[in-house]
């Protein structure tokens, strides 16, 4: 079945928010005198939403400064982090290459899209408009828009239910095993990049449906242009 619309996540699929990200965290934990973390170390706990980024910066720092890490209250650290990343967020992502045209060849084909990430809204807003992605975007569901966030069912059906298009008809795509469980979940098909975060491990290891070598090779597979290649792991699923 042709597939009518898509999901993308937007972190470590569509761009790389990583060295703002671990430029946010570390302008907290200096606030605080805290020991500093690697943008690797960051970037192997992003995926899950600003509170869960927090709690597993902590869970890190735990091995180096347990008694810094407990003695100041989560709530107070988190506001602090929302304060940092407001300015840094869109300051230092870049959208991975073949970005823009591949979402601008779905949007002329009339593919609908929409973005669904676990990033409040407001920074997922200002990431697209400053990569130049917000134009091909339909609907952006961030991580403070509904009550539930992936891998919930509920986030993506939430998307399938704007666009009323069949499960089949409909694949999301992402970087991590928080995409995978949100796609399989929702019973669509899990499309995923290689190229993000997903703790460090190799995405193939989550079981996705189909894994494509760049944003341009999922477009053109959607397109009908089945002569990119991409690394097909499930011969059977509902992808189109």
């Amino acid at each position: 079945m042709p597939i009518q619309a898509l999901s993308f996540d937007l972190d470590g699929t569509l761009v790389d928010t990583a060295p703002e990200i671990a430029e946010a965290v570390n302008r907290l934990l200096a606030e605080f005198r805290l020991p500093l973390l690697s943008e690797t170390q960051i970037t192997r706990l992003i995926g899950a939403g600003i509170e869960v980024l927090l709690q597993r910066v902590l869970d890190q720092l735990r091995f180096v400064d347990p008694v810094g890490a407990a003695r100041i209250p989560f709530a107070r650290l988190l506001q602090r982090l929302r304060v940092h990343y407001d300015a840094t967020a869109g300051a230092r992502v870049c959208a991975y290459p073949g970005a823009v045209g591949a979402l601008a060849a779905l949007k002329s084909s009339g593919v609908r899209l929409a973005c669904l990430t676990n990033k409040d809204s407001r920074y997922a807003q200002r990431v697209l408009r400053n990569n130049g992605l917000d134009e091909f975007f339909e609907l952006l569901v961030g991580g403070d828009s509904l009550p539930v966030r992936k891998p919930d069912a509920a986030a993506v059906r939430h998307v399938l239910d704007h666009f009323g298009v069949a499960a089949g008809q409909f694949a999301h795509v992402g970087d991590s095993i928080t995409d995978v469980a949100a796609a399989r979940n929702a019973g669509v098909a899990a499309w995923v990049l290689p190229h993000g975060y997903n703790s460090g491990v190799p995405i193939r290891l989550s079981a996705p449906d189909r894994i494509f070598d760049s944003l341009a090779a999922l477009a053109a597979h959607v397109l009908g242009a089945r002569t990119v290649p991409t690394v097909d792991l499930v011969t059977d699923a509902a992808d189109g």
